[in-house]
């Protein structure tokens, strides 16, 4: 039997390969600019463990952009059958994330959205949003992007989705850090 479409809760085991790397978020939204909110929050914590959550609209949210769909294949019916209220995911990101440092690619966006999900959820976050960039040098920086579609590549994903997103960024990170550089910019002895 096929998985669903969406997984609420998506538990892998962990990989030893992830051990002591950053805890990465990623978030598929309704589109881009004003107006868009989280459809989808993922993340893989330093030991390889992925959480994977839908999240069903608030009535107010009401943006859409089709070409966002088609990139992340998350229909607003998708939401409305799989999703999780805008409250019970911050709790949940609050209670798994609680202290941590989490990074992301995108942080413009997704401190938005994380910002619009909370705001809805009239809870505050319990962990800090930073930019990836950050952990890296600029030697690794300049060599990020290639190495994340090398990495894409290499995994195979079937779907652009958060936590699928989130483990190759947190791999990516892995791999430039490996070769070249670590977070303080000096190579690798």
């Amino acid at each position: 039997m096929a998985a669903p479409p969406a997984e609420r809760d998506s538990t892998v085991e962990p990989e030893p390969a992830h051990a002591g790397l950053p805890c990465v978020l990623d978030i598929e939204a309704s589109g881009f600019g004003r107006g868009s909110y989280p459809i989808e929050i993922g993340f893989v914590l330093p030991d390889g463990t992925a959480y994977c959550t839908l999240i069903v609209p608030d009535a107010s949210w009401t943006h859409w952009d089709g070409d966002a769909e088609r990139m992340h294949g998350i229909s607003r019916s998708l939401l409305q059958r799989h999703g999780r209220s805008a409250h019970e995911v911050a709790l949940e990101l609050n209670h798994r994330l609680a202290g941590r440092t989490v990074y992301c690619d995108n942080w413009a966006h997704d401190y938005a959205w994380l910002a619009r999900l909370f705001e809805s959820a009239a809870v505050s976050p319990s962990f800090r949003l930073r930019h990836l960039r950050e952990l890296m040098s600029e030697y690794a920086a300049e060599h990020f992007d290639d190495t994340r579609d090398m990495v894409a590549r290499n995994l195979q994903l079937r779907r652009h989705r958060a936590s699928s997103d989130a483990r190759v960024l947190q791999l990516s990170v892995a791999k430039v850090l490996q070769h070249g550089s670590d977070a303080l910019g000096r190579p690798h002895a």
